[in-house]
């Protein structure tokens, strides 16, 4: 089927399911279009690391222009997409120009769209918590998590008040997922680890780190025996865990949470939320103009053929789908999920341009699960890879080496590998910057990556990651 005239394909957002969907387009003679509101792709499952102060940004994050730089069919657009029109086939872009008060609109038409866009942090309908515990969605994110533990225990440090001193040095952690876990556990090696002998008023190994969950175990996603042996982890951490634990109220000063109809209040001043992510609203303006409902977490329903019913050439993807498998269970938002999912769609575009299939007639897609990795600290992880399950240093060292492979750019895998010795050797984290949240100034501090075509600006809807 070629008329001459080349399909034009639309991707919203430089996850890893944009990404995935963009490559594999690149043997197409079809013409992509990528845009996204930041220029860089973000590896979001290391952002902990950032906001720890074991990496600096510039080490996740690669521009997307060079990831393209070879593919000559994909043009990189920077730009915040508003709305769809599904009927016209259109999307409406606010394009970003040099000077910010600048406002330019502009409809891109497409023949084929995929939507990747992403997710955001979700306060499950308690948005005022947001001031007072930062999600974990962006660099920006990162910097200002990282800036609050830090200064938390610069003020303990200068503080005569030994009940603020006790305040300053008790971090919470709502949620006992991969992000939560990882997190309190990062925060516990760097109080007892990096910053041991670095203040004389204080000592920093006897903060307390606490994790709050509603259900009743830690990686609840996670096989029960798994589960166990992460708790174990992170009581020899001393991190203090509370399950079937509900948080009612987040002020500067303090959490109060609930627990068996008892109300009990928790002194802090950082709070770090890690308990859920929805989709992005550009999710709810699609599906309101495609005649869909999203779910309550603001996905997209899809169809087994991963576009919206009624519209063929429709795609959403990764955390912004509602998609089930053949047995009817939600995928989860993680990368893989997102990676296969943009495969499958680059396929199928490249199938129906070169008239191999027709219009109407892809087989479903069907995610392979090839197993689920989470790190609590220092040589501690868990591994479940179906019929093998594993913990300890040797799922660490398969963490590690997973991890690692999955960075966008050749010359981040080196710089993060050269790093995580470093930090191994020497119990470091040598990124431990103060900086203004958005400033984003370490960005272009690091050595070896492309840094000062990275902007650090607006919010980044990536995907949820996790092998």
């Amino acid at each position: 089927m070629d008329d001459g005239y080349r399909k034009h394909v639309v991707v919203v957002g430089g996850g890893f399911g944009g990404l995935q969907t963009a490559k594999s387009l690149a043997r197409a003679n079809v013409d992509v279009t990528l845009i996204d509101r930041r220029n860089f792709h973000l590896f979001q499952p290391l952002l902990y690391q950032v906001a720890t102060g074991g990496l600096s940004p510039a080490n996740i994050a690669a521009p997307i222009r060079s990831i393209f730089r070879r593919q000559k069919n994909v043009s990189v657009v920077l730009g915040d997409v508003l709305d769809v029109n599904p009927q016209a086939q259109t999307v409406s872009v606010n394009l970003q120009t040099s000077n910010r008060l600048e406002s330019v609109r502009e409809s891109i038409a497409y023949d084929f769209l995929v939507v990747a866009a992403g997710s955001t942090n979700t306060y499950f309908g308690n948005d005022q918590f947001e001031s007072v515990a930062p999600g974990l969605k962006s660099i920006e994110d990162a910097t200002e998590i990282r800036k609050r533990v830090l200064s938390a225990f610069e003020a303990a440090e200068i503080t005569d008040d030994p009940k603020r001193k006790q305040r300053l040095l008790t971090f919470v952690v709502v949620g006992a997922g991969p992000t939560g876990v990882e997190i309190a556990g990062a925060i516990a090696e760097l109080a007892r680890h990096t910053l041991l002998h670095d203040f004389r008023n204080i000592s920093p190994e006897e903060s307390r780190v606490i994790i709050i969950d509603a259900s009743a175990r830690v990686l609840a996603g996670f096989k029960e025996k798994l589960s166990l042996k992460a708790e174990q982890s992170l009581t020899q951490l001393e991190i203090e865990l509370q399950f079937n634990t509900r948080v009612k109220n987040i002020q500067p000063q303090f959490v109060t949470v609930i627990k068996d109809d008892h109300t009990s209040r928790i002194e802090t001043e950082t709070v770090i939320w890690a308990a859920g992510v929805a989709g992005v609203a550009l999710g709810k303006r699609i599906a309101l103009a495609a005649g869909v409902k999203c779910d309550r977490s603001g996905r997209v329903p899809v169809e087994p053929t991963l576009n919206i019913h009624g519209y063929p050439n429709l795609f959403v993807i990764g955390d912004l789908a509602h998609c089930e498998n053949a047995e009817g269970e939600l995928l989860p938002g993680v990368a893989p999920v997102a990676i296969q999912q943009g495969n499958y769609v680059g396929n199928v575009i490249r199938r129906k341009v070169s008239a191999t299939i027709s219009t109407d007639d892809p087989k479903p897609f069907a995610y392979k699960d090839r197993g689920q990795l989470a790190t609590i600290g220092r040589s501690a992880a868990i591994a479940d890879l179906g019929k093998f399950e594993f913990y300890g240093f040797s799922a660490w060292l398969l963490w590690l080496f997973i991890h690692i492979l999955s960075l966008a750019k050749f010359q981040n895998r080196v710089l993060v590998f050269f790093q995580w010795a470093f930090n191994y050797l020497t119990f470091n984290r040598s990124a431990r910057l103060i900086t203004e949240a958005g400033n984003g100034s370490d960005l272009r501090g690091s050595v070896g990556l492309d840094a000062n075509t990275l902007t650090a600006d607006d919010e980044q809807p990536e995907q949820s990651q996790r092998h």
